[in-house]
């Protein structure tokens, strides 16, 4: 057990969902793929889903729907691809281990917690229920509830406004280039875990002011937690 040490007092810390907290890409990638098979598209791999990670799920289908030529509206898309996932995601989702961790612990000492994905609501509440990740995390953010969607600051800065913080107090922990260019963007300090460690070499992570370049596999509890009390 993690001993508590901290110093925090004004900092909140903001969380991207989807290969952040949760390994939820490979639910998102057969979601994606049993959709587009819907539509006739049969060669979707989990290649050229990787190229949209960290990308909101609205722009993704945009992307997708015009690439393959779909000429089904995209809110018939988003509500295929929401159906699916979420008959995914209340089957299993797993939480990084060590990321469980880091929120029990920042919970205990009663730093300001939240979500900001590019998930729909629904999909953020059905994996934060079903992991027990709603303990302690109560403050959620949807790219739906905002105009734009990472890269875009919009999630993070209403994150920090429904925490009641200022953007420069706050830390958001990120798996993708797009959420750590929308954290530097909203004025935030990131941590950048990223979600392909292949992708560590990207200049948006470059800029985060801590990059666990291994990903998750490199990932701790305690080192975050200590380099957050340092950092303030």
């Amino acid at each position: 057990m993690l001993e508590r040490m901290s110093t925090l007092r004004t900092t909140s810390v903001i969380f991207d969902l989807d290969g952040t907290l949760v390994d939820s890409e490979p639910n998102y990638f057969e979601a994606g793929r049993r959709l587009l098979a819907e539509y006739g598209v049969t060669d979707f791999s989990w290649e050229r889903h990787t190229d949209f990670i960290g990308i909101g799920t609205r722009e993704t289908l945009e992307a997708l729907r015009e690439e393959y030529a779909i000429g089904a509206p995209v809110e018939e898309l988003l509500a295929g691809k929401n159906r699916h996932y979420l008959e995914l995601a209340r089957a299993a989702t797993e939480v990084y281990p060590e990321m469980l961790k880091f929120v029990e612990l920042l919970h205990g000492d009663g730093v300001p917690l939240a979500v900001a994905s590019g998930s729909s609501r629904a999909a953020i509440e059905a994996v934060l229920a079903g992991t027990g990740l709603d303990a302690f995390i109560r403050t959620v953010v949807s790219a739906e509830e905002v105009p734009r969607g990472k890269p875009e600051p919009d999630v993070f800065l209403e994150a920090a406004r429904r925490l009641g913080a200022v953007p420069a107090d706050c830390v958001v922990l990120e798996d993708a280039a797009p959420g750590a260019v929308a954290a530097r963007a909203a004025g935030m300090r990131c941590v950048a875990v990223p979600y392909l460690p292949a992708a560590a070499s990207d200049p948006a992570f470059a800029a985060a002011e801590l990059l666990y370049a291994g990903g998750q596999r490199e990932f701790t509890a305690r080192a975050a937690y200590d380099w957050l009390n340092t950092a303030g």
